[in-house]
């Protein structure tokens, strides 16, 4: 077992386990949500809302704070912790999915991704030194590695190269992140393994990885186009290869019934936007599923947005207030309506662990699921 992360319970039925991730700012436990700050912000909330919702871990993006406000002036500010104000731990994004979002303004090489920025134009090019020296200037507790992401659909050819510039990356950010003492210092690592919809491919990108011995691992490539049951295969058949004893992530996803489903094949973190994103469209999670606040139904209604889950938003205003700010397009809405959906994402993480523990994970995340899944679609 490796000695900063634990597995403490396992479910008899599934896959699924709860662990605990050490790192230099603080434990993590797991299975885990992680809120999107992209720009070093969760937008909409303070990073004291953000700590009261119970959030144990954000996410950061290299190649965003790169271009603004640049690495080395976080760095003279401390680090990104210091610079936003946040004192848990930072998982920072390598810009290797940026190659595959900004497809048009990026070009692939043996050596790295050179970019046309997306703010101005200028040219920016990441590589393997030049990512890890920019998450060793964030002072990130895991720093990704920076790798290909292959388009959905693509061809087998076209994968087969991805994974092998993927493997070489990997294996050059570990040995940077060695030259800079980033692993020494208690910094983490995380390989990202890839293949597409091609099994044999993500089984060898995984074997490839593990044989790297990197502190921990991530699920890359998928929700990137592809059909749901697609996405969950290919993380069904991934997550066998990774090291059991290391934490696993899946990147960028899902819906929370997405999460509950890959919990059970073995994940252990993840992180997305749409809590956020969705709610600055008025749109909000409940246990029945996901609705929208504009909805007419709710001009009147005076209950929070979910009964029983304690957060401001909920404590403090009805659907029909937060309709009316919605409607009104006042800015308080957004700030409400993300406290709550980052906090029910939270919230049923924290409902994973102790089930997990509990020994009941398996039916009681089908229930989970079949009431969320059953009540949305005759909300549709």
């Amino acid at each position: 077992m490796s000695d900063h992360f634990q597995i403490l319970a396992k479910d008899e039925n599934t896959a699924a386990r709860r662990g605990r991730l050490r790192t230099l700012h603080g434990d993590i436990e797991t299975p885990i949500f992680m809120p999107v700050g992209t720009q070093g912000t969760v937008k909409g909330m303070t990073p004291k809302q953000v700590k009261e919702i119970g959030a144990q871990v954000i996410l950061g993006n290299t190649y965003h704070l790169n271009l603004r406000p640049g690495s080395e002036l976080i760095r003279d500010f401390g680090g990104l912790h210091s610079f936003m104000g946040w004192d848990g731990p930072i998982l920072t994004d390598s810009g290797g999915f940026q190659a595959f979002s900004l497809a048009k303004l990026s070009k692939l090489s043996e050596e790295g991704i050179a970019f046309q920025s997306h703010l101005d134009g200028s040219k920016v090019f990441l590589g393997p030194r030049e990512v890890m020296t920019i998450q060793a200037n964030l002072g990130s507790d895991i720093a990704m590695v920076i790798d290909e992401c292959p388009p959905w659909p693509c061809e087998k050819d076209v994968c087969a190269k991805a994974v092998e510039r993927t493997t070489r990356w990997a294996k050059a950010c570990r040995d940077i992140a060695e030259d800079l003492s980033f692993l020494d210092t208690g910094h983490h690592v995380f390989g990202i393994a890839q293949g597409s919809t091609f099994e044999d491919l993500r089984r060898q990108s995984a074997e490839e990885l593990a044989a790297l011995d990197l502190p921990g691992y991530a699920v890359g490539g998928v929700s990137v186009g592809e059909p749901e049951p697609e996405m969950l295969h290919q993380v069904g058949v991934t997550i066998p290869f990774l090291p059991e004893e290391k934490p696993r992530y899946t990147m960028g996803l899902g819906t929370p019934p997405q999460m509950l489903k890959m919990i059970a094949l073995g994940v252990d973190m993840f992180d997305c936007v749409l809590p956020s994103r969705v709610a600055r469209n008025g749109a909000f999670f409940t246990p029945e599923g996901m609705f929208n606040i504009r909805n007419s139904r709710f001009t009147r209604d005076p209950a929070p947005l979910v009964e029983g889950l304690d957060n401001y938003a909920n404590a403090h205003f009805s659907r029909a207030y937060i309709r009316h700010l919605t409607m009104a397009k006042e800015m308080l809405s957004c700030t409400l309506l993300t406290i709550h959906n980052l906090h029910f994402y939270l919230d049923l993480m924290r409902q994973v662990r102790l089930h997990i523990e509990a020994g009941d994970y398996a039916s009681w995340s089908r229930a989970w699921i079949d009431r969320y899944e059953a009540d949305e679609k005759n909300e549709g």
